[in-house]
């Protein structure tokens, strides 16, 4: 069994020396052989173990068991890839590749433990900063909206306002009243008043045509009930009796 006369951290000279022992041929076994595949192995099963951690625990698109599962299985294959490149690395000494097969899987574990606490804690502070944010435009998408009206609104109050101020005026009728609201707009912000307006209904009344009598035979007859012809005589009913049979009652009388 070779002894190295370097230790593992001086990673230089143990290069160099196990290359020199690769390359003398009286010496027995080719630690390079053992070294460079154990070395792909571990960074091979490293790798595959970190992706699977990362879609199990930060992208949630595999199930926890599922990947728990494939990390646990694939476990021992980086811990072997890690023994064969420390067994050739440390030129087939045993304690000495045990060693530093524990150091480098212990380093391997704290460092992916805290990058995996770094990610979840960048995680959480940029979901917290997006939560915030939308809350703080929802507010002030909700404010705006309560303080302006709405164009309808407006437009009926200001309706409503020119209604109030010049109200229409009739003679007689009935009335009914109508309210809307008036939006005033100042510095202090937005106040709706309510007004009732009233407005009234003029109703014509229909005249009912007068009799007059006929100047020929002095029939007395209304003219629209006979087609303005004298039931009695056949005479056409002239144009002013015709007028004056249209006449209220009163102008009549004058």
């Amino acid at each position: 069994m070779a002894t190295s006369e370097y230790k593992a951290r001086q990673v230089r000279a143990k290069t160099d020396e196990v290359f020199e022992y690769e390359n003398n041929n009286e010496k027995p076994g080719k630690p390079l052989h053992i070294l460079i595949p154990g070395g792909l192995i571990a960074l091979a099963t490293l790798a595959l173990i970190v992706f699977i951690a990362y879609l199990t625990w930060f992208d949630g698109s595999l199930a926890e068991s599922t990947g728990t599962f494939l990390c646990l299985i694939l476990a021992p294959f980086y811990v072997g890839g890690v023994f064969l490149f420390s067994y050739g690395y440390e030129l087939y000494n045993i304690p000495r590749a045990i060693r530093l097969t524990a150091i480098i899987v212990f380093v391997t574990l704290a460092a992916v433990v805290i990058v995996a606490v770094l990610f979840l804690l960048l995680g959480n502070m940029k979901g917290g900063g997006s939560s915030s944010s939308k809350s703080s435009s929802r507010s002030k998408s909700g404010s705006s909206k309560s303080g302006s009206p709405s164009a309808q609104g407006l437009f009926g109050g200001m309706v409503a306002g020119g209604m109030a101020k010049n109200p229409s005026s009739g003679s007689s009728g009935g009335h009914y009243h109508s309210g809307g609201p008036v939006f005033i707009g100042g510095m202090g912000g937005t106040r709706v008043e309510t007004r009732e307006v009233t407005k009234e209904v003029v109703k014509e009344v229909p005249k009912e045509p007068m009799p007059i009598t006929c100047p020929f035979c002095t029939r007395s007859y209304i003219p629209v009930e006979h087609h303005y012809v004298c039931p009695s005589c056949g005479a056409a009913t002239p144009k002013d009796l015709i007028e004056e049979s249209q006449m209220p009652e009163e102008d009549s009388n004058k």
